[in-house]
């Protein structure tokens, strides 16, 4: 019963900041009322849903964790996920989980949380973001899980070291779980010099085949524990070599690695290189991925919301990548009570295929990752 009422709200979102309780129940197409008032009730008792207040009219908008049941449902009816375990990392703007399927093969559940970070920094700054045109945070987060499922599938393909892509949800990636450590925890490298020049080549590989990662550092580069091979992960922020701050990117990336090496291993290259200036483009993956369905208008959203975080990081001098333990609770209240920057005028999300999930979890309760070992939901 809990289903009724937060997949309308979804839906009645594309249109509505704060859906009208007479909508939602239209949506539902159930005759009468009290069933349907009965399950918004229950669904914000829970926290799947918000009601707004001080709105012109009652109403109620979807929060991350009705988000988060909506995307596990979906994994759940593909059996991709059948079990939750623990959560093995939290980042800025993401949190991830270990899950496994029904054989008991584990995975990467990668959760996008897209404005996270903002409701911690914006505090000294709303004016800054409040009168943004773009969408909304959960309809960025939803553009982010697509563009790095689109990218990682893409890369994969092509030979590239990333984790398997195997589904995505909403705002959701389910990946590959790779027997590796983040660099930036790693103490000692056998062979510093290897590891930097593969770093390097990975680089100059990228943009060969057009793409740019855009946050290439000791965060988001994973090292496996025997091999001491790279695994690149991390996507949303990655860019075509067209795009017109990829010269900076690119450098930033190369400055990022030689950084890491010189201040954690004391290694410095003699090659002053890469250089833009050397980078030949012999591949399109960039126009690849744009036709496996992943549009340059949602790009462009993305990244104009990527860019106004990256200033507003600057300004509040962040260090880029890095965890969110200091995220209190007064933040995520915030967070679930809304940020209070949206606009009723900001884009809104598309979800006009939200008619293939239906909402058939268990409890709401069971899809909340335990504090140790893995349960089925």
């Amino acid at each position: 019963m809990l289903c009724v009422g937060l997949i309308q709200v979804e839906m009645g979102s594309k249109n509505h900041e704060v859906v009208p309780t007479p909508l939602i129940s239209q949506i539902s197409g159930l005759r009468g009322a009290s069933g349907v008032n009965r399950s918004i009730s229950n669904l914000a008792k829970v926290g799947l849903i918000a009601r707004v207040k001080n709105a012109k009219y009652d109403g109620y908008r979807l929060t991350y964790g009705g988000l988060d049941y909506l995307a596990l449902n979906t994994f759940i009816k593909r059996k991709s996920i059948y079990s939750i375990g623990n959560q093995v990392g939290v980042g800025k703007e993401s949190d991830i989980y270990v899950v496994a399927d029904e054989s008991g093969k584990q995975r990467i559940l990668k959760i996008h949380r897209l404005g996270r970070i903002s409701f911690r920094t914006v505090k000294a700054n709303r004016d800054y973001l409040r009168n943004r045109n773009a969408a909304s945070w959960m309809y960025m987060s939803r553009l982010a899980a697509m563009k790095e499922f689109a990218f990682m599938k893409v890369l994969k393909d092509n030979g590239f070291p990333v984790p398997t892509p195997i589904d995505q949800a909403r705002h959701c990636v389910l990946m590959e779980l790779i027997d590796s450590y983040p660099l930036r925890q790693v103490t000692s490298i056998a062979d510093p010099p290897k590891l930097y020049a593969d770093l390097m080549s990975l680089i100059m590989r990228f943009a060969s085949q057009g793409l740019i990662h855009g946050d290439f550092n000791e965060f988001n580069i994973l090292v496996h524990e025997e091999t001491q091979e790279p695994v690149v992960i991390d996507f949303p922020q990655m860019v075509s070599i067209d795009h017109p701050n990829a010269e900076e990117y690119f450098d930033r990336d190369v400055q990022c690695i030689k950084t890491f090496f010189a201040r954690k291993f004391g290694f410095e290259s003699e090659e002053e290189g890469p250089d833009w200036k050397d980078v030949k483009r012999t591949g399109k993956l960039d126009v690849e991925v744009e036709a496996s369905g992943f549009s340059k208008k949602q790009a462009k959203e993305l990244d104009k919301y990527l860019q106004q975080i990256a200033k507003l990081n600057e300004r509040d001098g962040d260090e880029a990548g890095g965890d969110v333990s200091d995220e209190n609770d007064d933040d995520q209240e915030e967070e679930d009570r809304g940020s209070g920057m949206e606009n009723e005028d900001d884009e809104q999300p598309d979800n006009s295929n939200l008619s293939e999930d239906s909402c058939e979890m268990k409890n709401e309760a069971e899809t909340r990752a335990p504090r140790s070992g893995v349960t089925s939901v």
